[in-house]
């Protein structure tokens, strides 16, 4: 069994932990959200906003990682039973795109936790495709927890 037979949350499930609402929303499953560690898919779909001439473009790829940090993140507060915080991108650095997914595909997302320092996270993200790493990046998120 692999990690894409593991499904946490999907559907509109997801939408209880991230901000995004449609057409913005950029994770369809959950696999993993534990000890800093974050795991989403997406197939990709031709209707996507970020998607041109068959692929998926570089702010769709930048949003999935954004998303799977704020999905693991909802979820976690979620499990705690406190309100889940809004995620502003600080920053995205070393940003590398090795191949653009195609429509059809399914995208493998991971996000580690590197560095937590009050409300700034830093988080490295990969995404694979086929096993091939198409995507990494680190980023800065801001988490606003006031509600």
């Amino acid at each position: 069994m692999g990690i894409l037979d593991h499904v946490i949350a999907e559907g509109e499930i997801i939408q209880r932990f991230i901000p995004q609402r449609s057409p913005m929303i950029m994770v369809e499953k959950l696999h993993m959200a534990e000890g800093g560690k974050t795991i989403s898919s997406l197939t990709v779909k031709k209707e996507n906003i970020f998607c041109k001439d068959g692929l998926l473009e570089e702010p769709g790829l930048i949003e999935n990682i954004a998303q799977t940090a704020a999905l693991g993140v909802g979820f976690a507060y979620s499990n705690e039973s406190k309100n889940i915080p809004t995620g502003y991108i600080g920053a995205v650095q070393k940003l590398t795109v090795h191949v653009l997914p195609k429509v059809d595909s399914v995208i493998l997302t991971e996000v580690n936790v590197e560095h937590e320092v009050f409300n700034t996270t830093l988080i490295n993200g990969k995404i694979t495709c086929n096993d091939e790493l198409i995507a990494e990046c680190t980023m800065k998120i801001f988490l606003d927890e006031k509600k």
